[in-house]
């Protein structure tokens, strides 16, 4: 397995050379930024593995800067924050961040963080076909490709996964804490929030009514059911 090659921005300058100290140690390969105009500069030059991005930053802030990468990337996006106010991880998640952690953090939970990030959800074994169409959604589960009567939709991992997951168990309610396992890891279970805000993009998306789901619906207290339509 290759050698991961992570990117730490942040205006901080002893907390990125605190960060890449230890990461250099645990093998990682570190870049840095101080801004995120900087950041977008690097990643036009060189390719990562994944993204440590600040919140908070002179000029163009990380939710500006994880919006613009997602229009172009699917790189995976840890972003970190100040406060654990709902609407800081609403914003940052809704963003296209893949996780988010809170200011200050101890090296293992961001060493936990960031393996999880690296490992992507492995796809579910499946019979037959990898391409998934109902109604006039079409999803290539091999391409992680999605269209809407042939109009492309563009879906950030973590939402593809989500998606996945929820395609590969149709018409059986999941619960929260089991979806979360599955796409983020075994140490994770307790972050519905995740869940609540990935399901709204995702029915923003792919649903024709988004205010009344087909597809992706809520169990009440309990999780998520994928509602495979039937062919008539």
């Amino acid at each position: 397995m290759k050698t991961a090659k992570i990117l730490i921005v942040d205006d901080d300058p002893q907390l990125r050379r605190v960060m890449k100290a230890a990461l250099t140690k645990q093998g990682y390969i570190i870049g840095d930024a101080r801004s995120g105009e900087a950041a977008l500069e690097k990643l036009r030059d060189e390719r990562y593995d994944l993204i440590i991005l600040d919140r908070n930053m002179p000029g163009m802030g990380g939710v500006e800067a994880c919006r613009s990468i997602r229009e172009h990337s699917d790189i995976g996006i840890v972003m970190l924050t100040v406060r654990k106010t709902e609407e800081e991880k609403i914003q940052a998640l809704d963003a296209g961040a893949d996780d988010y952690i809170t200011k200050p953090f101890s090296m293992p939970e961001l060493l936990a963080r960031i393996r999880a990030n690296l490992r992507r959800a492995p796809l579910a074994p499946r019979q037959g076909s990898n391409v998934i169409a109902f109604d006039q959604v079409q999803v290539d589960l091999d391409s992680h490709h999605v269209s809407i009567h042939g109009r492309d939709v563009r879906l950030t991992p973590k939402q593809f996964e989500v998606l996945n997951y929820l395609i590969a168990n149709p018409n059986v309610s999941i619960p929260h804490a089991k979806i979360l396992q599955a796409v983020w890891g075994p140490d994770y279970g307790g972050e519905v929030e995740y869940l609540h805000v990935l399901v709204n993009q995702l029915r923003k998306k792919i649903e024709p009514d988004p205010s009344k789901p087909r597809y992706v619906l809520t169990e009440p207290w309990f999780g998520y059911r994928f509602q495979l339509p039937t062919k008539t």
